[in-house]
Formats: C-alpha cells, structure tokens, sequence
C-alpha cells in the first residue's frame, strides 16, 4: 500500500521553488514552421529582410509629374506642360524621372494640351523605395524573444516567406482522473499553453495510483512536463510518489495560495510541474510556476506589466504568496479577489498579481504592475 503523500511542515516558498525550476534551464532550439502555424509563437532569430516596396509606388490615383517642374502652379496661374502626363493607380510603379502624384482636379486638360492647377511637394503620394521595410531590415529589431502577432505575418508575407523561425517548447500534460469524473482543469491547462505557444501533448493516466501515472510521465519527447490533479494528501493522490519514482521532487508544498499543494520536480532534465486539479489552485500555479518556466524555455522577453493605483486596498496574510485578481476600472486596478478565486472571478479578471509573502499587502493608492490576462 502506497503511503498517503504529505506537506512538508514548512511550505517552501514561492520564490525559492521558482529558482530551483529555472535552475540550468536554456531555450530550446529553434524550429522552423509554416507561417499559419507560428501565430502566438516566440519568434526566433531571421535571416535579413529585403526592402520593401523595391521601387517607388503610388499611394493614390493620379497624375506622375515631377515636384521641381510644378513650382507656383495654382489655379490662378496655371502651369501648361510640355508634354503630356502620366496617370497611375495606386500601387503602379513611378515612371522614370516622377516624383509626386496630384489628384486629378489638380491637372486640367483640353485636347492635347494639360495645364497644373497646384504645385506639390517631392514624395507627394508616393511610397518611396524601402518605406514599408528598409533594407537588411531584420525581425530581430522588433520580433525576436517576443510572440508572433498577426501584423509579424504580415511582414513575412510581404517579403515572400512561408515560414517563421521560432521557439516552440514541447509539452506534455498529464491529466489525472478526478474522482468526480469532471474534467475541467485539463483542458484549461492546454488552452492557456497553445496561447503561450507551445507545441502540447495531453494524455490522461488510466488511474491515480503510483503505477498508472508513473506510466506517463515520458521525457523522452518534450521539453517540459504538467501534471494535473493528484498532488494534494488524500489517499488517492499519487502524483508526487509517481514524479519521486521516475525522477525527483525539488518542491512538494508552495508557499501559495491558492496552490499549497502544487509541486515542481526534474525526470532526467526535463523540468516537471504538478498542478493541483482545482480550476484556482492550477491556475495560480500555471502563472507562478509553470508559465515562468515556458518563458525561460520559449527565449520570451519578460512579460510587459500594466501599472496602475489601487481603487482600494489589498490584505494579504504575512508568510505565503497569494493571488490577487484585478479588474481595470477607468484608470486604476480594482481587487477582485485575494487567495481565494471563483471561477466567475477568474472570467471576470483582466489581471493578476502575487503578493509576495513578507508582505501584508498594499494600501488604496499603491501603484502596482499587474499580468493581463486579456489582450
């Protein structure tokens, strides 16, 4: 019979299990994908790009002229030209020797014979060579270490390519049966991982006993490993037995709440985190723990924090790190929720924080940053 697992009498605290999950841990090697498939992916070093537009274009329709021969042109002392001008539509390469683009209003033509009504400045609706994207031009100027956003694609596509070089952690998601037969926390788990942009593999052990979730906990394939459920000390919870039986435990018990039970391990050098299966509790380890670890391994910059004054205070208990979960109203952060996080809570939240465990909290006012957990 497989002993019930237990908590340390001393929960280890939150910043020292992070420490000791990122311990040696690098970024993964880049990976090229197809460009519908990078959307949301960290973005790797690329090769330079190529100018864009290669030659001059017209912004809008209209007549090519060039801007030096147009001078005092106006409807009062109209400009007859030598020689008749060129009309382009927007997007047309500039003919040879043009400069500027002027409405069609701006030319007045009789017969044979077209008169300027305005003068125009040189660039006048024209996009100039290498105004979109300038010569050896690289997406490491403003794309690497952060995800891939729709216009980074758009950039791609306009200079031809078909795939995006990214870091893309593999991940593996272990479910564990719930005994209520709900499975919620799982699939959450997974969603917010493809949204960081993982590569994730999710499998569900046959049962919640040492054996059965041993079996699944394979390293050989990812880069990182999450269990969900079966962390806490009831009979039935086996999960850290399992991580202990097939690697170690750095953590069992986090000073974090909700999250006491969570748990980080290594099975070989794939770094494991045990998500405890309440929808809160997983929550709240996802972003202390886990997502701190994708970062680490995705080669992210670190993540971009809203800060705003407090509506009204925030009491946190002194010892243990608690989640606090903010709403923006107007320009400040209103507290939802300390510790203890309802699902209608959570959907409600725009933005998360901890309270770091020596802290009582913050008083009304306090400027603090906050994760978004919208867009």
């Amino acid at each position: 019979m497989v002993p019930a697992q237990r908590l340390p009498a001393s929960l280890t605290p939150l910043d020292v299990a992070l420490a000791a999950l990122l311990e040696r841990i690098e970024p993964v090697a880049p990976v090229e994908v197809p460009l519908a498939g990078a959307l949301g992916c960290v973005a790797a070093e690329m090769p330079p790009l190529k100018a864009h537009p290669v030659r001059d274009t017209a912004v809008s329709d209209g007549w090519a002229l060039h801007a030096r021969d147009l001078v005092g042109a106006s409807s009062y002392s109209p400009l007859p030209l030598s020689a008749a001008p060129v009309w382009v539509d927007a997007g047309d390469v500039m003919p040879e020797g043009c400069d500027c683009v002027i409405d069609a209003d701006c030319v007045d033509q009789n017969g044979p014979l077209f008169q300027v009504l305005a003068d125009a400045r040189p660039g006048q609706g024209v996009r100039r060579t290498g105004w979109d994207i300038a010569e050896a031009s690289t997406f490491s100027d403003f794309a690497a270490g952060r995800q891939i956003r729709p216009l980074d694609l758009v950039i791609a596509r306009t200079n031809g390519l078909d795939s995006f070089n990214v870091r893309r952690p593999r991940l593996r998601i272990v479910g564990i049966p719930a005994s209520s037969g709900e499975v919620v926390t799982a699939p959450l788990i997974a969603e917010n991982a493809q949204a960081a942009g993982t590569e994730v593999v999710c499998v569900e052990a046959a049962g919640r006993d040492v054996v059965s979730v041993a079996n699944t906990l394979e390293n050989d394939a990812c880069d990182m490993l999450v269990t969900i459920g079966g962390s806490g000390v009831g009979r039935n919870d086996s999960t850290i037995a399992a991580i202990a039986r097939c690697g170690e435990v750095l953590a069992h018990g986090i000073a974090l709440q909700p999250g006491r039970t969570a748990a980080t391990g290594r099975i070989g050098n794939v770094p494991v985190v045990a998500l405890p299966g309440a929808v809160d509790a997983a929550l709240a380890a996802w972003w202390t723990l886990a997502l701190p670890l994708l970062d680490r391994l995705s080669g992210l910059w670190p993540r971009a924090r809203l800060t705003l004054p407090l509506a009204r205070k925030i009491a946190s208990s002194v010892g243990i790190a608690e989640v606090v979960l903010l709403e923006q109203v107007e320009e400040a952060w209103l507290p939802l929720a300390v510790g203890d996080l309802s699902l209608l809570t959570i959907a409600r939240a725009d933005a998360w924080l901890v309270v770091p465990a020596p802290s009582e909290g913050f008083a009304a006012g306090t400027t603090v940053g906050a994760y978004m957990l919208r867009d």
